[in-house]
C-alpha cells in the first residue's frame, strides 16, 4: 500500500451556506473553495489554517444524512481560549471541559448536529 495521508473528509449538511459560515466564521477555518459542480451541487471545501486534511460540506450523499458524522476530532493548542471564543459565538458546550488521561477536551455539534471533539492532547514524553 502506498497511502500517504487523508486528503479529504465529507461532512453532510442541510445548508452549505450556514455550514460554511459555521466552519469559517465560528471555527476559524479557511475557505479553500466554493464552486458550482453542476445545476444542483456545490463544492464547498474548508480546512484549519495550514492543515493537510480538508473537509467538504456536502448535501448530495443520500447515505450520509446531515448530523450523521460523530467524532470529528480537532486539535488545539489553546483549549481554554477556544472554548471561551466558541461560547461567546453562541456554540453550546454541554458538560464543559473534560479531563482524560491523554489530555482535555470538549464536545459540541455543528448546526446540523455533526459531533465535534475539540481537544488539547498532553505532550507525550
Amino acid at each position: 500500500m502506498a497511502i500517504t495521508r487523508i486528503q479529504l473528509l465529507s461532512i453532510p449538511v442541510t445548508d452549505q451556506d450556514r455550514a460554511k459560515d459555521f466552519y469559517v466564521d465560528t471555527l476559524g477555518f479557511e475557505l479553500l473553495g466554493d464552486n458550482q459542480m453542476g445545476p444542483d451541487q456545490r463544492w464547498v471545501q474548508v480546512a484549519p489554517k495550514g492543515a493537510a486534511t480538508s473537509i467538504t460540506l456536502v448535501t448530495w450523499f443520500d447515505t450520509m444524512p446531515p448530523g450523521s458524522v460523530k467524532g470529528l476530532v480537532l486539535e488545539t493548542d489553546d483549549l481554554d481560549g477556544d472554548v471561551a471564543d466558541l461560547t461567546r459565538r453562541g456554540v453550546p458546550i454541554d458538560g464543559g471541559i473534560q479531563d482524560a488521561p491523554w489530555g482535555r477536551y470538549v464536545s459540541f455539534d455543528d448546526p446540523d448536529g455533526n459531533g465535534i471533539v475539540l481537544q488539547a492532547t498532553t505532550a507525550r514524553g
